[in-house]
Formats: structure tokens, sequence, C-alpha cells
């Protein structure tokens, strides 16, 4: 597995995790959602990306989003 591909799989988990929370808890957990999905905008312009930094040092092969 590459870190382009983790960074998209946790992003999605992510996303629905929020979605299922809004749903089921409370409708505020949707902001979690939101979170993710601004910060898969940024780091599409900016490159910066938290999480692909976090899988990289765990040892994870670069993909070409991500080096």
């Amino acid at each position: 597995m590459t870190i382009d591909r983790a960074v998209f799989a946790f992003a999605g988990c992510v996303i629905l995790l929020g979605v299922v929370l809004a749903y089921t808890v409370h409708p505020w957990w949707i902001a979690l959602s939101v979170f993710a999905g601004l910060n898969m905008f940024q780091s599409a312009f900016t490159g910066f990306c938290p999480a692909a930094m976090v899988f990289k040092k765990l040892g994870l092969k670069p993909g070409p989003a991500f080096r």
C-alpha cells in the first residue's frame, strides 16, 4: 500500500465516521466530515497533509501524490 492509498482510505473512513456519528449521536458530528473534506481540498493544492506525514513515518512507500 502506498501513502496515497492510505491517505484516501483514512479520509474516507473519517468522512463515513462523521456521517454515522452525525446521524446517530448529534448533528454537529458532521463537522468531522467537513474537516476531512477541507483537509483533502487544501492538500490537493499545497501537497501538505498531516496524515501523509504520519504514514510516511510508519514506513509506507510514497506514491505519485505525496513524495
